[in-house]
This record gives C-alpha cells, structure tokens and sequence, in this order.
C-alpha cells in the first residue's frame, strides 16, 4: 500500500456476491476520487470539491458491467495537483493494479491531460486500463456531464485494452495526446497530433484497435521525477536575460516554445548563445512549437537549424502536457543532456511520432 495516504473503500452500487450466484461475470473497476468540477459544491469562495464517491453515487447511479470500488484519493481542485500527487497516484495504480480489471481517477479538467502524461510515463509496461475523467459542471448539476463521462470512463476501463486514457464528451483519447483546447465547452478535450481511440455511439463504446498503444511489458515501473525545469514561451523581443538568470538559478532542464515549426530569433535579443552554453554544460534544452497541432521541425528553416547547431532538442508532435511531463520523467532518472536526449528521440507510449 502507497504509505501515507488515508484511503477509503467501498462497494458501490452491486453486491458481489448477488452476481456470482447469477454466473454475471463484472469487471472489477477501482474509482478514485481526487476531486475537481466533478465533485463541487457551491461555497462562499466559488465552486470548490466537496463531495466524496458515497454521496456521488446516489446520482450516477449503477453500472451494469462492472464491480465498483471506490477510493478517496483527495478533494483537490485539479491547480493544486503537483508532481507529488502524480507520484502517489502512479504509487497506488501499482499498488492496485494486481486487483482490479481497470481503474477511473476522476479529476479536475485544467490539469487532466497533465496527469494523463505522466501517469503515461511512469506506468509503462501496466497491464490494465487506467482512465481519466472529469466534467464541466458538477455532478450535481441539472445539466451535468459528468454522468456520461464516469460512464464512458468505466466503458473504457473495463474494455482490457492497456495504457492510460482520457475520457470525455464521449470520446477516448490516448492519456499522453490529450489537451484541453476549451474552458467552458463539454468539447473540452483533443487528441493533438494523434487519432481517438474510441468514441461512444448508437451501438456503444466503439474502440479504434489500430490507434490502441502497445503495451511494453518490459518497462520498469518507474514513479520518478524532477520538477527543476523552466518552460518558455518565446515572443519577439523577449531578452536572452530571462533564460540566463532561470539557468543561474538552478535550473537543469528547458523548453522552450519557439514559433511556427520551432524557430527561434538568431539576430537581435538572441538565445542562442544561452542555448549553447546550456547545452556545453550538460544542461537539456527542449525546443517545439507554440502552434497546438502538427509539431515542430527544425530541420527546414535556418532559424530551426542554428537551434539545433547550438544544442536544442526537437519535441517533434508532442504535445506541451506531454513534453512537459516527460522532461520531469528522464530528468528523474538522469540529469544529463545526454539522457535526455536519448529519451526524446524514443517513442515510449505513443506520445511522438518518430
């Protein structure tokens, strides 16, 4: 068991034993709850979660293909999730993952896609579904979401395919491509650069087989990281000062958002000589693009070239979420620009296209 965390369980809506007589064979889903939209209640400072899996069951109702359990992770709105939750949630998906058919984390939209990445990362090589999800307005609501999207959630979880997803306004989307592109729409998540892998229809849960990753069942489970990094995004006229003092600080690893396919100035307010002199230093720089869709490529203009003749590192397709993530993920394991850059040049869960 993950120590230090006060957990909460119990079965929700059938009894076990009720359809073992039956000969009904469920999928065993593990529910876990670290709060966000979903689980809000209105407050005197806004909406803020509120309510735990118990009381939200009441609402959702059953599931007629699947066992519940649920867990209570935390009651967090999903800006207040670090890289320490993500930690323990890989730490508890280990734990369980012997356990259970499939596992559902229910969490906050603004940082989804954040944690759908890591939890990418650090659980390769796991055997079962773990599928993220949230809403846009509570549970509670008249007009709620999020009934369809825990449905859709356990639909996935319970399909056997392995990897980590994102379910939402009834499509699924590989965890590692996933991005919110809305703040308000029940649309508020894309796959960037990369099919769906299932979305729901008149017939169900229809799952695109050619897009599903590809499980490697010889990674090592590896819940690392290191959140010393600096992310950038270029705008004309920013100073070579801002990367210099982020570098003195301490900082041992860069992304940089350049423009379009990945260019970044090389005449006036340069940093490419900051570039360079990270990279002398052992110090990984990461360049992509601000654009969302189709990636970045320095190996067309001259501005991509002098970046990568002073040291810079092509996320190629990958989305912000992900390169972010998997940036903190190799630096976890190896600070060195070596290691770094070895990783980013490897497709390890269907998040680039090499």
């Amino acid at each position: 068991m993950v120590a230090g965390l006060e957990k909460k369980f119990s079965s929700l809506v059938f009894s076990e034993a009720l359809f073992i007589e039956r000969g009904v064979v469920l999928k065993k889903i593990l529910l876990i709850n670290t709060g966000g939209t979903f689980s809000s209640v209105p407050g005197d400072d806004g909406l803020a979660p509120g309510l735990e899996i118990a009381e939200m069951a009441a609402i959702f109702g059953g599931f007629a293909d699947a066992l519940l359990q649920s867990m209570e992770f935390a009651a967090l709105d999903s800006a207040n999730i670090m890289p320490a939750h993500w930690q323990r949630l890989a730490e508890l998906i280990d734990d369980k993952r012997g356990e259970v058919d499939g596992i559902v984390i229910i969490h906050g939209t603004d940082t989804m896609a954040y944690t759908a990445s890591m939890l990418s990362f650090m659980c390769q090589g796991l055997a079962i579904p773990v599928v993220l999800t949230g809403s846009q307005l509570p549970v509670t609501a008249p007009l709620t979401d999020a009934v369809d999207n825990l449905r859709c959630a356990v639909a996935m979880a319970a399909s056997g395919h392995a990897g980590v997803y994102v379910a939402f306004n009834r499509k699924v989307m590989l965890g590692c491509r996933t991005a919110k592109v809305r703040t308000v729409s029940f649309d508020a998540f894309e796959s960037v650069n990369y099919p769906r892998i299932g979305t729901v229809n008149a017939f169900g849960l229809a799952i695109d087989a050619a897009h599903l990753p590809t499980p490697r069942m010889d990674a090592a489970f590896s819940p690392v990281y290191d959140d010393r990094i600096a992310v950038l995004k270029h705008f004309p006229g920013m100073s070579p000062r801002i990367f210099r003092s982020l570098m003195d600080e301490g900082i041992v690893g860069f992304f940089i958002e350049g423009f379009g396919l990945g260019g970044i100035p090389f005449e006036e307010n340069s940093i490419l000589e900051e570039i360079a002199r990270a990279s002398k230093a052992g110090i990984p720089v990461l360049v992509g693009s601000q654009c969302r869709y189709e990636g970045a490529n320095l190996d067309v203009y001259e501005t991509g070239q002098r970046v990568q003749d002073a040291g810079g590192i092509s996320v190629g397709d990958m989305t912000q979420e992900a390169t972010v993530t998997k940036l903190m993920w190799a630096l976890g394991q190896d600070v060195s620009r070596a290691h770094v850059a070895a990783v980013f040049a490897e497709n390890l869960c269907n998040e680039i296209s090499i």
